[in-house]
């Protein structure tokens, strides 16, 4: 027997009054309950709405392992996101696509926009799902990364079903897939950065018109470190090195700063942009979280 998948759509915005963090939980009330624990243990995707400024549409997609009463907030409730299981689209993906709305499950007969898609919680076809995950993640081979061996694909290993469930299973495969991840999470930090080194702040192109620079996880995936913006930064090949060995590190402010183990601190602070601070994005929420950087302070960093 086969698991029957119960896709969802959480809509999220970034000046929300509920208390979201994305990547770990979705804050709801509990008229929503019933349908976010049909979600559980399944895929949601997030919808930043349409009245949103320079909105995102469908941004990201995450699995619910739980849903639980918020202690801190009489009557509330929170969506427990699975560690290691949130990513942002690569190429969000609008609400509306021409003339059409990507989610088709919100049509009513007559073809027109029904009151479902008010609600903040909803559920989404198999079809729906798929189609909004394969436009999200993308396939361009210029945002792959530029070194070292892509990991093992995995995935969760399920019965073969028909009509369209195989196609939404296929895409929960590359959910899991380091490949894929790897990919939309270089896409994302590099686009967050301008690809522009945020230590030293250059900003190269090869040849091929391809930015030469990484995106670094500030607290490493094999550390339990998510595949999000704010755990991430844009570095040049060297600065990237530095990072990951402790010989530059961050401050709480963002400053950069310089082990006293490198074996030439002096060249290390020349490379440094002029500021001695990390160049961040412009969007507060992609800029680099505090516990991360705490994180990589106190584990990585030789001081």
């Amino acid at each position: 027997m086969f698991q029957i998948m119960a896709f969802g759509v959480f809509i999220h915005r970034t000046d929300s009054i509920y208390d979201d963090v994305p990547s770990e939980r979705y804050q709801f009330p509990k008229q929503y309950l019933t349908r976010v624990q049909r979600c559980k243990g399944d895929w949601i995707v997030y919808l930043e709405p349409s009245k949103v400024k320079n909105t995102k549409g469908y941004f990201a997609v995450a699995k619910v392992q739980d849903a639980i009463p918020d202690l801190r907030n009489a009557g509330m409730h929170l969506a427990v996101i699975e560690p290691g299981t949130y990513l942002d689209f690569g190429d969000p993906v609008p609400f509306r696509d021409a003339d059409d709305v990507v989610e088709q499950g919100l049509l009513n007969d007559l073809g027109k926009i029904s009151g479902r898609a008010q609600a903040a919680v909803r559920p989404l076809s198999s079809t729906d799902f798929a189609r909004i995950v394969e436009r999200g993640l993308g396939t361009g081979d210029d945002i792959l990364p530029r070194i070292g061996q892509a990991g093992a694909e995995v995935g969760f290993k399920e019965d073969q079903t028909p009509f369209q469930l195989p196609s939404a299973r296929e895409r929960v495969n590359q959910l899991t897939s380091r490949t894929v991840r790897d990919r939309n999470f270089r896409k994302n930090v590099l686009r967050a950065y301008g690809e522009r080194c945020a230590i030293t702040g250059l900003r190269l192109i090869n040849g091929g018109g391809r930015a030469e620079v990484e995106a670094a996880h500030i607290r490493p995936v094999e550390h339990d470190g998510p595949d999000i913006v704010s755990n991430g930064m844009a570095l040049s090949g060297t600065a990237h090195w530095m990072f990951d060995r402790g010989l530059v590190g961050l401050s709480d402010e963002l400053e950069i700063l310089v082990s006293r183990q490198a074996n030439d601190p002096d060249a290390v602070k020349s490379m440094l942009n002029s500021s001695g601070h990390l160049l961040v994005p412009g969007r507060p929420a992609e800029r680099p979280r505090a516990e991360f950087v705490a994180w990589h302070r106190e584990h990585c960093f030789k001081h």
